[in-house]
């Protein structure tokens, strides 16, 4: 899941939690509101072998909604038309926007959502973003500009002040909270649909068409519910070519040189951000497993936590406060399958305060590449943090209020 991401990509992790520190983490030791009926507790574990991370693409059909609760309705939503994708400067991925306008005339909170994928064969994940009524003629203005369905929009919503609301990968169906939360909307705000297209079968050029759209869980009304936010928990990803594998790409520049050519300079501006949150500037030394340390900036209340990684994830753990006393663990998939990305509610909301650590550690295997129907035609290369599905990421997710306490 993308990330997406900040000026793309950078705008994303600026704006996550302040990062202290980061840096390789021991190869040993030890999915937001409205998405993803967990398939398994946190501390769930698929597999061992490359099965776990044989992608997606096999038929999709949404489990059926629990029914509605006291002031909540549906709206049901998808683009006007079917879009085909093709992926952009020689890549084999597209991240298309669609404008989706929810139909709102009061306030309301958003309490979960449905993504519905209409072609999983090239559909890898989607992320909702809203936008207030003051940004949405310049959504709308650049829908109208640009040719068919959407616009291209590699690492954010494309719209200045996006905020993510909600995202679906393989295993992320509707949550419920059984608390009353949901993220706040305005009359007039309108949904960004940003969907992430994986174009491997096809090497990148057009083939075939998706209308994916989304079932909303709507609670008219402004009262009573503590309003939701998605934090963002990025680390850095410096996995260089297994053993026995070579080729141009397994050199480093090369390969975030061409990370840039098929996604633009927005790219390697996050690896240099991810390099100065999470090492304080310095280079972030290569290797399987990474992790990056933040500081809590003030009181908040955490509801649900996810992870997100590509095809070469290993494991992906969130912890509060690691090494100190009273340290936690809030995620914790010892073997990430990429098909099981689902939002794990924690069993009772856990509150934050000022100066508490939150830490997100990956471990990936560049060995997986050989073992994966998906990736095995590509060439050797040196994997850092991008946009595409060859590419790799380590996303933590936390589904929190950081205006107070829980009301549950």
């Amino acid at each position: 899941m993308k990330h997406t991401a900040l000026t793309g990509a950078a705008v994303a992790l600026a704006t996550t939690l302040l990062v202290a520190a980061c840096g390789p983490s021991p190869t040993t030791g030890s999915s937001v509101a409205g998405h993803g009926t967990p398939s398994g507790s946190p501390q769930a574990s698929t597999g061992t072998t490359a099965g776990t991370h044989a992608g997606h693409g096999g038929p999709f059909k949404a489990p059926p909604p629990q029914p509605l609760r006291p002031s909540e309705r549906f709206v049901d939503l998808k683009p006007p038309k079917p879009y085909t994708p093709a992926a952009p400067s020689g890549g084999t991925d597209e991240y298309r926007c669609f404008l989706l306008d929810p139909g709102l005339t009061g306030p309301a909170f958003l309490t979960g959502s449905q993504f519905l994928p209409q072609n999983t064969a090239i559909v890898h994940h989607a992320i909702i973003f809203q936008i207030g009524p003051d940004k949405a003629k310049a959504a709308r203005d650049l829908d109208a500009r640009t040719p068919d369905e959407g616009w291209t929009c590699f690492g954010d919503a494309g719209v200045q002040d996006g905020a993510w609301v909600g995202h679906w990968a393989p295993g992320a169906n509707e949550t419920l909270f059984s608390q009353k939360v949901g993220y706040a909307m305005a009359a007039g705000s309108r949904l960004i649909m940003q969907v992430h297209y994986n174009l491997l079968a096809t090497d990148g050029k057009p083939g075939q068409s998706d209308r994916s759209g989304i079932r909303l869980r709507v609670a008219d009304g402004e009262k009573g519910y503590t309003p939701l936010q998605t934090a963002r928990l990025p680390a850095p990803v410096e996995l260089p070519c297994a053993s026995g594998e070579s080729g141009p790409l397994c050199d480093r520049k090369a390969a975030v040189g061409d990370l840039t050519h098929r996604f633009g300079a927005q790219a390697e501006q996050t690896l240099g951000m991810l390099s100065e949150f999470c090492a304080k500037g310095a280079a972030v030394p290569p290797g399987p497993t990474q992790h990056c340390d933040r500081p809590v900036p003030g009181p908040a209340t955490i509801y649900g936590v996810a992870g997100h990684m590509h095809l070469l994830g290993r494991s992906i753990t969130i912890q509060l406060n690691p090494g100190k006393p009273g340290e936690r663990t809030l995620l914790d998939i010892p073997v990430y399958n990429f098909d099981d990305q689902a939002i794990r509610p924690l069993p009772k909301p856990l509150a934050v305060k000022a100066g508490d650590t939150l830490r997100v550690t990956c471990t990936h295997d560049a060995g997986l590449r050989r073992m994966l129907p998906a990736l095995q035609g590509l060439p050797p290369r040196y994997v850092v943090w991008g946009e595409g599905t060859s590419d790799e990421m380590c996303l933590g997710l936390l589904i929190w209020s950081p205006a107070g306490r829980s009301k549950g």
